[in-house]
């Protein structure tokens, strides 16, 4: 098989291009979700919750955040391991689902952590038909009014402590029992899988995880075959595409050959930390050259660039990182900082400002630059 030979910026065209970040943007948020595999939710709203980020970063002002919960709510939309999906991708998963839980250690022993929450929902099998039930006479219902008749606790070192009723959703959703049905603020709506998943034949496990290397793949357009571990969705694309080299970048990456020798042409555009284009750090660094860190967590004292400082795709290139805030109290979308890796020139700089208008438009909040 022919090994593609890329430049970087042959690398940064075809992520950029994958994600929808050219100037040829997207028809609507159904086009989105489907260019893009995946959007992930996250309620850190310090800009706006992380699905709708993205999804304005693609489609600018015209974007309305109702479409997506409309769409979850009707099932247009589906939510998955802390994904929106759409729906006739389930049936990739319902395989794996039905074989919980699948971690294995290459001689087919089932990892610790594995065996401790089998044998934990086990132990709660009670509880387990009792939720089932609830949610078969009165679903979709709130966490909240779902029974807690556990006889052994969860036990965590972190959060989840003693947190049985959300520990059993969470298996019992891996296992394709019950559904994320929509959501009441952001709280999450539970219901039967089987009202809420369309009923598409079950695709066996190998072929499923084939087919989503090659939309994670097709979606990002440049990945390693194995990459950093990533809850939920990862961050390779396995033995998809084709084989490729990128130009003073060590190793073998793989690459959809059906986005190469497409025209590109750039724009400007602010993205959520979580964005896929940038959420693999090393990815970044390695064909974009770009320094970042999400700083949310870090002391203020050590921050470079911000509390959730969104970095300023220009072309096919990443530039700088914008430090802002929603006040949404105040009524205001405050930059205190826009970094510049290298002095923006004065189209460059006027192409940022009208992408912080417009997001302060769209965020129906006034714009108040600080510098």
């Amino acid at each position: 098989m022919t090994v593609h030979q890329l430049s970087r910026r042959d690398a940064r065209r075809l992520a950029v291009r994958a994600q929808l970040l050219t100037s040829e943007r997207p028809a609507g948020l159904f086009e989105v979700v489907e260019g893009l595999n995946v959007l992930q939710l996250d309620q850190t709203a310090h800009i706006a919750p992380n699905a709708d980020l993205v999804a304005w970063s693609r489609l600018g002002s015209s974007y309305d955040v109702s479409e997506l919960a409309d769409a979850l709510a009707t099932q247009e939309l589906l939510e998955l391991r802390g994904f929106v999906r759409l729906p006739q991708s389930l049936a990739l998963f319902r395989a794996e689902m039905a074989a919980w839980p699948a971690s294995r250690t290459p001689d087919g022993k089932l990892l610790d952590d594995q065996v401790y929450r089998r044998d934990w929902v086990q132990a709660n099998e009670g509880c387990r038909l009792d939720i089932l039930e609830r949610l078969r006479q009165d679903g979709p219902l709130l966490m909240r009014d779902l029974p807690d008749t556990c006889v052994v606790r969860w036990t965590s070192t972190g959060w989840t402590d003693n947190r049985n009723v959300s520990q059993l959703l969470e298996f019992m959703m891996q296992r394709g029992e019950v559904a994320i049905a929509g959501r009441d603020g952001r709280d999450r709506l539970w219901d039967l899988a089987s009202r809420v998943y369309p009923d598409e034949p079950v695709v066996p496990v190998e072929k499923a995880r084939r087919i989503r290397d090659e939309q994670r793949l097709r979606s990002m357009g440049i990945l390693r075959a194995r990459g950093p571990a990533c809850p939920g969705e990862p961050l390779d694309g396995g033995v998809a595409g084709e084989p490729a080299v990128v130009d003073g970048v060590r190793g073998e990456w793989r690459i959809d050959p059906e986005l190469l020798g497409r025209p590109f042409s750039g724009r400007t555009a602010l993205l959520s930390p979580l964005d896929r284009l940038v959420y693999d750090r090393k990815r970044l660094a390695e064909l974009f050259e770009f320094d970042y860190q999400l700083e949310m967590y870090k002391p203020v004292a050590k921050r470079k660039w911000g509390y959730f400082a969104l970095p300023i795709l220009h072309g096919d290139g990443l530039v700088g990182k914008v430090d802002a805030t929603s006040d949404r109290k105040a009524g205001v979308f405050r930059v205190d900082a826009i970094h510049e890796d290298a002095p923006f020139s004065k189209s460059l700089g006027t192409a940022v400002h009208r992408e912080l208008r417009d997001l302060a438009q769209w965020l129906d909040l006034e714009l108040v630059i600080m510098m």
